[in-house]
């Protein structure tokens, strides 16, 4: 028998044929100050991720280890890729939501709110019909860590969802106190959303939120999970319905049904993830000072949407 390392714990034996107890837990680079946002290109084999503090892009290759992607970056958090390829990014300090254009230009796809500026967009996903959603917690604003310190202009915290067509912005969920990382089922019928005002009130459930999506709109579908160290941040599902979440110890790993099927322990504090790599098995994670990756025995639905988007 294969004995299980230490930075695997698990709590159900449908975990074992997800993360093979062999794969080792690799750091592949450290140093920086606060990781963020990780989003792989394959076309590039390559993966781009935030040091928010720092104020930079960041690029991490296999080939080429760590170099820098963009400077000066005005607090960049989350990443992800539109339906044509192009990295849509959310920043604390313009409090927008911006897009890169093949030329390298920087087009900002929302700003404004009803009449205000909006918090400071957090991560951000896009959905098959070209939609993006994200959320827009105040946690640029509270301090000049990540942004800079002023009052909110809006009244709540929203989830938006940006319209491909129009333009049009609208808010799809009001009433967390700081909604965090989102993403998808494989077929999109479900929204998840983080729920991370722990951070600053401990009195908030640090919950999944499960969503069910209705066209345009939002029907709230309860808690999904519960995060039992620190709080839920940034997170994936794979192709199997399973969702990875970030935690202050690690990865944990839930069921379709909600159910924890195990954690990836990390030493520390982990913000965000994303799977890549030529197979889509590689989960690529991002914690404070660092960022790792471990194969995985299953393909990201992310990943596999992204490859045939591609072909």
């Amino acid at each position: 028998m294969i004995p299980t390392p230490d930075h695997l714990d698990t709590r159900d034996p449908r975990f074992a044929r997800l993360v093979h107890p062999m794969a080792p837990l690799t750091r592949l680079a450290t140093g920086f100050t606060w990781t963020e946002g990780p989003v792989w290109f394959g076309d590039h084999q390559c993966l781009l991720f935030s040091d928010i503090p720092t104020q930079r892009l960041l690029r991490w290759s296999a080939r080429d280890g760590v170099t820098t992607f963009r400077e000066h970056t005005e607090f960049n958090n989350g990443n992800t890729r539109d339906n044509q390829g192009r990295l849509v990014s959310c920043r604390h300090g313009r409090r927008d939501v911006i897009r890169t254009e093949p030329d390298g230009r920087l087009s900002v796809l929302a700003s404004h709110y009803a009449g205000g500026r909006l918090n400071s967009p957090n991560d951000v996903v896009v959905s098959r019909d070209g939609a993006i959603w994200f959320t827009d917690p105040t946690y640029g604003l509270i301090s000049n860590f990540e942004g800079y310190r002023t009052d909110p202009e809006q009244p709540a915290r929203h989830v938006f969802r940006l319209d491909p067509e129009t333009g049009a912005l609208a808010a799809v969920a009001s009433d967390f106190v700081q909604p965090n990382g989102l993403c998808f089922s494989p077929d999109e019928r479900l929204l998840y959303v983080a729920e991370s005002g722990a951070t600053h009130d401990p009195t908030v459930a640090p919950v999944i939120r499960r969503f069910r999506v209705s066209g345009e709109t939002l029907e709230d579908d309860g808690i999904f999970a519960e995060i039992g160290a620190g709080v839920p941040d940034g997170m994936r599902v794979d192709r199997e319905g399973n969702l990875w979440s970030s935690a202050a110890d690690g990865v944990h790993c839930f069921a379709p049904d909600g159910t924890l099927l195990g954690r990836i322990l990390i030493p520390e504090t982990v913000s965000n993830l994303c799977f890549g790599g030529s197979d889509g098995q590689r989960l690529y994670i991002t914690a404070t000072t660092s960022i790792y990756s471990l194969f995985v025995d299953v393909q990201g639905a992310e990943w596999w949407t992204q490859c045939q988007r591609e072909a």
